[in-house]
This record gives structure tokens, sequence and C-alpha cells, in this order.
């Protein structure tokens, strides 16, 4: 995270994940590294890399966050993370109420069928206008789609844990949440396979997403947060 001086608004807070699953990279983080160098045309940025680790104890992602949220109370979150059998950018949807991992985070846990809020709705929808960054991102020739979920693994727990927090705080604070799956990169896909996209094009399509973000935010009156990210 950078340091706490005076922002411009819209603040967006960008989150990336620490690598994980055996990989020595995360394109989130080269992409968050990119984003820093491009021009802001629209409020200020600021970032923080996550660590690959569920649940909320000491040294977890969701312990990490919710301090630097209390903090900076962005106007909205996009949160990024890998998906290494993705061939272009998705704009998640939905988040589930479930944490269920095919592998072990970062600290050696493995978790089944457990959800990630207890007593809380089955799914949330992300309030980001994904449509509107879905096109932003399209139209500067970065291969994106509209996805319906984001998993069960940490990038979903971290995109509930987002949403279920702005839902029991009221939408009446503009807080609008988020999360995107961006492909490994080409050196990654040449380790373990599958399709990968050049960080670059990735991280020209997520900044042109961003964008419009802002610029959305700035068009819509405040506190006027909409219920689902399905229609915008």
């Amino acid at each position: 995270m950078s340091s706490t001086e005076a922002r411009c608004r819209p603040l967006v807070l960008v989150t990336s994940f620490e690598p994980f699953g055996g990989s020595a990279v995360n394109p989130t983080i080269r992409i968050a590294e990119l984003l820093r160098a491009m021009s802001v045309g629209h409020g200020s940025r600021e970032y923080l890399v996550l660590p690959v680790v569920g649940g909320t104890d000491a040294g977890s992602a969701w312990s990490r966050c919710m301090p630097v949220l209390d903090l900076l109370q962005p106007d909205a979150v996009v949160a990024l993370g890998e998906n290494a059998h993705a061939d272009r950018v998705h704009f998640e949807r939905l988040a589930v109420n479930l944490r269920d991992s095919r592998i072990a985070d970062n600290s050696g846990v493995q978790v089944i069928d457990l959800p990630v809020v207890p007593n809380a709705p089955d799914a949330r929808f992300a309030t980001l206008p994904l449509r509107t960054m879905l096109s932003a991102c399209i139209a500067v020739e970065t291969p994106a789609a509209l996805s319906l979920t984001a998993g069960t693994f940490l990038c979903n727990e971290l995109m509930y844990r987002l949403l279920d927090r702005a839902a029991n705080q009221g939408v009446s604070d503009g807080s609008i949440h988020g999360f995107l799956h961006v492909p490994q990169l080409p050196e990654q896909a040449a380790l373990r396979g599958g399709p990968s996209m050049a960080l670059e094009v990735a991280a020209r399509g997520v900044h042109a997403a961003i964008e419009a973000l802002a610029a959305s935010i700035l068009s819509t009156p405040r506190g006027d947060v909409p219920q689902h990210g399905i229609s915008a």
C-alpha cells in the first residue's frame, strides 16, 4: 500500500494476491506494478498485496484487508486473482458463501465444505458496473468476458467477505466491490501448460476497466449503489 497522503476521489483500492500453488509468481502483483506507473484520469488508486491464507485469524487475507478498508474507506475495491485456466480477463458476477479448496492455502490449510460467513446469504452479487468495465477492457483489445462465479477458493472468499461487509454496513456508504480473474503469465504456462496472457495486455485491460469504474462513480449520485452487478 502506498503512503496515506491526500487522495483524489473516487479512491479505488486494488488488491492482489501473493504467489500460491507452487508458482513463483502471481500475475496480479505484476499487473499492480504496471498499474502504478500508468496515468490516472479519474480519482486515485491504492494497492494492497494479500496473503493466500483463508479465514479471519492473524495472517489471513481478510485480517490484512480489514484495517486497510477502515483506514482508506475506498469508494470501490477491485480485487484481482489468478485463474490458470482462463484465456481472458473474467469479470466475476457472483460470490458464493462456500469455502471448498482443491489445494491448501499458503498456511497449509485445506478447507472443505464450510461457509465463508456462517448464517449469511448463500451468495452475493458484485456491485461493480461490470458491463461498463467489461466494455472498456475489450475496447483496448484485451480479451474479456463476464463469469458467473469466482470459484470456492481464496478469490471467492475475499469477494464474498467484501460484499458481505458492505451489505452489513448498508449500501448508503457508497462503496462498491467486485473481483477480476486474470490469466496466468506465459512463463507460468510454459511450466505447467494451459492458456496465458501477456502481462502488458492484461494490465492494459484492467487499467481501462478501473478508469471506466472511476468515471462511473463520478457520474453516479453518492449512495446510489446498485444491488446487483448484473445489469450495470
